[in-house]
């Protein structure tokens, strides 16, 4: 490990596979919406004219919904999440770790999602961003919006996701970055901190 969380109070996470299951068949969905395969979704579609875009940007906000509603937890989330943010704290509202999302998903389907995993208690609405909040990863806008609202600093934060786009924006953001990978292969591991097969790794850290 190369790096010590014991100073990092401010934990961002990707949603769709780091905790959550990850389900969505990104080339299934990108045939449905008639997108090149070789292209990222939300890139291709602002490659298209705004109408054709609006109209297949409601398409993708009713699939990613079908997703939402059939999403379970990553093994290990609720407990990480509970070890960062205790429900004493909660309720006190007292200092205690700050706790994000980050999203490439839409609002309401980041909440719907949480909502089927059981893990929305952990996340007040306004730390849920998503692609209709920031300009979404790999930029670093979302994390910085997030420690702006925190009045924190980059050096206290941990991004932790699954793909490629939240590591590179970890990294941009000066945030530590953590890498869920449950097979162990590590494609992007280049770009990681902490590579882990589990997050119950990080809760045992803490």
């Amino acid at each position: 490990m190369s790096v010590s969380f014991d100073r990092r109070d401010c934990w961002i996470f990707d949603m769709d596979g780091t905790l959550t299951i990850s389900i969505h068949d990104f080339d299934g969905i990108k045939r449905i919406l008639g997108l090149p395969l070789d292209r990222p979704i939300l890139e291709a579609l602002n490659e298209l004219p705004a109408a054709q875009a609006a109209l297949l940007h409601q398409q993708l906000d009713a699939l990613e919904l079908d997703i939402a509603h059939r999403a379970t937890a990553q093994v290990g989330a609720r407990e990480l999440l509970t070890k960062l943010r205790p429900p004493w704290w909660r309720a006190s509202r007292s200092r205690g770790a700050q706790i994000g999302i980050l999203t490439r998903n839409s609002k309401p389907n980041a909440q719907a999602t949480l909502a089927a995993c059981g893990l929305a208690e952990f996340f007040p609405t306004e730390s849920i961003l998503s692609r209709h909040c920031c300009p979404p990863k790999p930029s670093l806008d979302g994390i910085w919006q997030l420690l702006s609202g925190w009045s924190a600093s980059p050096d206290r934060s941990v991004m932790v996701g699954d793909y490629l786009f939240d590591l590179e924006a970890g990294r941009r953001a000066g945030s530590a970055t953590v890498y869920l990978d449950p097979t162990g292969e590590f494609p992007w591991q280049d770009r990681a901190d902490l590579p882990i097969t589990t997050l119950a790794e990080i809760t045992a850290m803490l």
